[in-house]
């Protein structure tokens, strides 16, 4: 779906002051901060080596900080007169992945996780950039202090790609111990758009997430009597086939919904029926309503399964929501507002019309649930030179993912313009 923005005549405008400023201090030093981020990625709730460079950059830029907040949270407070609050938030975990995109900074980082497996990580979604925009930032407000009254909020936050480090930032006083905001904002780099540009919606950003864990029990018996034991391997093969089901014939064909078997693991060698399987699985959604028919539709059909294959109460499959996070979506007052100061501070070229192409997810949105009453402004930020896109359009290299070993985005376009953005939006908030 395409969301119409705010657009002004598509003529072109001089860069800000601060805009100059942000690249100046990008070739002066953030490039380098950026390139340390790069270097040294780390785990969700392992982020202690990024949240002390970051409690440092940003206390070096004029604002109170507190550290350890939700885990590896940092919230840096500037103050600054009377007026509304604004909370700028960026994540910073890396992925567990081996960076294979041939940079130079490539990273060689390896670390035990919180489930204790050490695995080789990468800044593999673009954090890095976001945590050093956000230093960015920070620097312009504090030498802007003429142009806006009011407080600024700014929150490091750890495991957005585990979706649960906003809301353990939440359980831990965020909004309690700290100023509560009027307004929250975010930005994502996005590596399948132009850099330079921007883009946000009026409505939905990022759909719902659910990582749902399925154990499926079985009767362990040798491989050929069948017949003697439960096969978990066969039941988990019909869940699978299963569980499209629910996506094809019980949900709203008006209805975005995704389920995904992303892993099945069971069995120990060829010719033993083992006594489990396990699957884990994801699940997406554009609204709550489809996300809890999604959720209570996979308990059912895993139960249903069990019993079709006759196995006891006791030993039907349990399945549990490991992690999740609900749908992201704009204040549509905030973004129509915001929208058209990005088409007045970088030009209505600049602006680009937004697209849900996925269902991509985000834990931004615990920090915007309705009963907190914060308007929320998420928008994406383009990481990727137009003329790669274009030659990717025309058959030539394909343009990495998120989420990929290979992936890889404009770290000075990103930092700028999300930099810029962020600014720009602040002082409109607070001007």
């Amino acid at each position: 779906m395409i969301l119409p923005l705010l657009l002004a005549a598509a003529s072109p405008v001089a860069p800000p002051a601060y805009e100059t400023a942000i690249r100046a201090d990008y070739a002066k030093d953030l490039g380098k901060l950026w390139d340390w981020f790069h270097r040294n990625p780390e785990l969700s709730f392992k982020e202690t080596a990024t949240a002390a460079r970051m409690a440092k950059e940003l206390r070096a830029a004029g604002a109170t900080v507190t550290e350890r907040v939700g885990g590896t949270g940092v919230v840096a407070v500037m103050r600054n007169g009377a007026g509304p609050t604004v909370l700028l938030r960026a994540d910073m975990d890396g992925l567990p992945l081996k960076e294979a995109s041939g940079l130079p900074n490539m990273s060689v980082a390896r670390q035990v996780g919180v489930d204790g497996v050490e695995q080789p990580v990468m800044h593999a979604c673009g954090h890095d950039t976001h945590i050093t925009a956000m230093v960015a930032t920070a620097r312009r407000l504090a030498a802007m202090k003429d142009r806006w009254k009011g407080t600024v909020v700014m929150i490091v936050q750890p495991a957005e790609e585990r979706v649960g480090g906003a809301a353990a930032m939440l359980k831990d006083g965020l909004y309690t111990r700290f100023p509560k905001p009027d307004y929250a904002l975010a930005f994502h780099v996005n590596a399948q758009q132009p850099t330079g540009t921007v883009s946000a919606s009026e409505g939905i950003q990022y759909s719902s997430s659910d990582a749902v864990d399925i154990v499926v029990p079985g009767i362990g018996a040798h491989g050929a009597s069948p017949d003697a034991g439960k096969d978990p391997v066969y039941m988990a093969s019909q869940l699978v086939i299963a569980l499209q089901g629910l996506i094809s014939r019980e949900k709203s064909p008006l209805a975005p919904g995704v389920i995904t078997v992303g892993s099945f693991h069971a069995g120990t060698k060829h010719n033993i029926i083992s006594d489990r399987a396990a699957l884990q699985v994801t699940v997406r959604a554009n609204d709550e309503k489809t996300r809890a028919e999604l959720l209570a539709g996979i308990k059912r059909v895993a139960e249903g399964v069990g019993r079709l294959n006759g196995m006891p109460a006791d030993k039907l499959p349990v399945v549990t929501v490991s992690e999740g996070t609900p749908t992201t979506i704009n204040d549509a007052a905030l973004a129509r507002r915001l929208n058209a100061t990005m088409t007045t501070v970088l030009g209505a070229p600049a602006v680009l019309p937004f697209e849900q192409n996925g269902m991509g997810a985000e834990d931004f949105a615990y920090l915007v649930q309705p009963e907190l009453k914060v308007p929320g402004y998420y928008f994406s930020v383009g990481g990727t030179p137009k003329a790669a896109l274009d030659a990717a359009a025309r058959g030539g290299p394909a343009v990495p993912t998120h989420h990929s070993p290979l992936f890889k985005i404009d770290p000075e376009a990103a930092v700028v313009t999300g930099a810029t953005a962020m600014t720009a939006a602040v002082l409109d908030l607070l001007g």
